[in-house]
């Protein structure tokens, strides 16, 4: 089994700090940066599987609360308010500076991760950092709720995975893959809904994303 080194980190960012869980697998190629909000946290079972899967893969992984706890719990309070995305946004682009200064990630390549709304901050953190982020990926995405001119200024690869039986989500992630600014593919889970619940649509879906960061990886 892949040795790895697994920290709890705060995240400084702006006046508060971001709990977080940063593994290391040894020689890691990447670090995979799971942005959680509202919908999802750090400790939620599916996400935990998908980045031990990444683990095997020879992949870091920073799952990380954009919430701070005191914050997590008033959101709950306030479940189906709008979010405002901006902050999230701007707390995503302070986890991926934070990463290039620790010494046991800052040469590592950069892959933002987010599922659900959160995918909405991922996109939108992208847009911002061409030069520091390697790819993003979004299972089962909103891009919608980042407005119509941020998936132009994208200049970041981007993997939008959907079920393909959530046609809803399927038609938004390929409007916002078609004006994407860099290349993209949209890859569709077969027999998948929402939330990629169904037996096998969750390995299905983190494969998908280990071929596409490989690929990323290679380029380089």
């Amino acid at each position: 089994m892949t040795s790895v080194i697994s920290h709890v980190v705060s995240v400084p960012a702006a006046r508060l700090t971001l709990p977080g869980d940063l593994v290391l697998p040894e020689s890691a190629r990447a670090v995979v940066l799971f942005a959680h909000g509202i919908q999802t946290s750090r400790h939620n079972p599916a996400i935990r599987l998908v980045a031990a899967e990444l683990h095997q893969a020879g992949l870091g992984t920073l799952a990380l609360d954009l919430f701070s706890e005191t914050e997590a719990h008033r959101a709950e309070a306030v479940r189906g308010q709008r979010v405002d995305m901006e902050m999230l946004g701007r707390r995503l682009i302070a986890a991926v500076d934070w990463l290039k200064t620790q010494p046991e990630t800052r040469a590592l390549p950069v892959i933002l991760f987010s599922a659900g709304a959160e995918a909405a901050t991922a996109v939108m953190a992208a847009a911002q950092l061409p030069d520091r982020v390697l790819t993003a990926v979004s299972w089962d995405g909103q891009p919608e709720l980042v407005g119509e001119e941020v998936p132009d200024r994208i200049r970041v690869p981007v993997l939008f995975v959907v079920g393909d039986r959530d046609p809803d989500a399927v038609r938004t992630n390929r409007e916002a893959a078609q004006r994407a600014g860099a290349s993209h593919a949209v890859r569709e889970v077969p027999g998948a809904s929402h939330r990629f619940e169904e037996p096998g649509a969750l390995d299905r879906a983190a494969e998908l994303t280990r071929e596409w960061v490989d690929d990323r990886l290679r380029s380089l």
